[in-house]
């Protein structure tokens, strides 16, 4: 319970940043994030051996405004190197990204692909929550696609987003129980909070407040990567 309640204080304090510089969809869409733009750039090669990883979803996945080398995905590609377990980590996030824009480009992005993954990371819906989004359209979202991955045969893992007390009982009331509910639906691990050990603490962020910065995201990784080596480890 305890840890419940620290979650959601730092979704306040996520939320009363974000309301301080949010960015538009195109404001987050820098020339320096490019590298982030889809899953085929990358994943156009072909993958002689390993697990194919596809981490899918905003800004948070993305890498927003680090080097290619420091965002999500290939630091979780070193994270579980180091675990013994060879995989290739595709980076599929979009800065801006809403779940209608990360449905909307789901089937494109995985037709692209060389292979069928091993496993998609599902990482969506904190742009809805941010522009006060339906939650029932948030929810409809993520689960269809989990639906699409689940009939296409490609084991899925979810990590969460919370809403801000700012939003209101009944906006969080909708909101939270999204992912702990498609997670239980779909028979996928869930991890309840992207940011979880970095929010708040600003020598983890970028100068923005929002985003991680390269130690922010070892923490994030760090904290991750035993959950996605589990699932890989099936």
């Amino acid at each position: 319970m305890a840890n419940g309640f620290r979650l959601y204080g730092f979704s306040l304090l996520l939320v009363q940043l974000l309301a301080a510089c949010s960015p538009t969809k195109q404001e987050a869409l820098p020339a320096a994030d490019n590298n982030a733009v889809n899953m085929t750039a990358k994943a156009a090669q072909p993958i002689a051996d390993g697990k194919l990883v596809v981490v899918f979803g905003d800004s948070l996945y993305a890498g927003y405004n680090l080097q290619q080398d420091q965002g999500f995905a290939p630091i979780l590609e070193q994270a579980l190197s180091k675990q013994g377990i060879k995989a290739h980590v595709v980076n599929a996030g979009v800065s801006g990204d809403t779940s209608a824009d990360g449905l909307a480009r789901l089937a494109f992005g995985l037709d692209g692909l060389s292979r069928k993954p091993d496993l998609v990371l599902v990482g969506l819906g904190g742009n809805d929550m941010l522009r006060g989004l339906s939650p029932q359209a948030t929810r409809s979202n993520i689960d269809a696609i989990l639906t699409e991955l689940t009939k296409r045969g490609i084991p899925a893992m979810l990590t969460g987003m919370m809403a801000s007390p700012n939003m209101g009982p009944d906006y969080a009331a909708a909101f939270n129980p999204i992912y702990p509910d498609l997670a239980k639906k779909h028979g996928v691990p869930l991890y309840p909070f992207f940011l979880d050990g970095v929010i708040g603490e600003r020598s983890l962020l970028l100068p923005d407040g929002i985003h991680p910065n390269p130690q922010g995201v070892q923490r994030i990784t760090a904290k991750v990567a035993p959950s996605v080596a589990r699932q890989l480890g099936k």
